[in-house]
């Protein structure tokens, strides 16, 4: 289960990084962390996952929001390989410096 969030993590945020970088706004770092609820019962799956995303560079807001829309609803192939009703809540921060 460790290695399934990490995975979703990691595609998320290359997905982010890469469509940010199109848009020639340099990210300095970024940084993941995700917290999942699983079901009481075997097979103990996620029922649902907050992603949050702490982005180091001058990236507008709606740059951002569009990254992890694309993200959501495109290209990250770990969260297209997961279940349609798990929860998923993705939040992030600019941290410019």
């Amino acid at each position: 289960m460790q290695a399934l969030a990490f995975g979703l993590a990691g595609c998320m945020a290359m997905d982010i990084a890469h469509v940010v970088a199109k848009g020639r706004f340099k990210v300095n770092a970024m940084s993941a962390k995700l917290t999942g609820q699983r079901a009481a019962e075997e097979p103990h799956r996620f029922t649902s996952i907050a992603l949050h995303f702490s982005i180091d560079g001058e990236v507008p807001n709606d740059k951002i929001e569009r990254a992890i829309a694309l993200s959501r609803d495109k290209y990250c192939s770990v969260w297209h390989s997961m279940r349609h009703d798990i929860e998923l809540t993705v939040t992030y921060q600019v941290v410019s410096g």
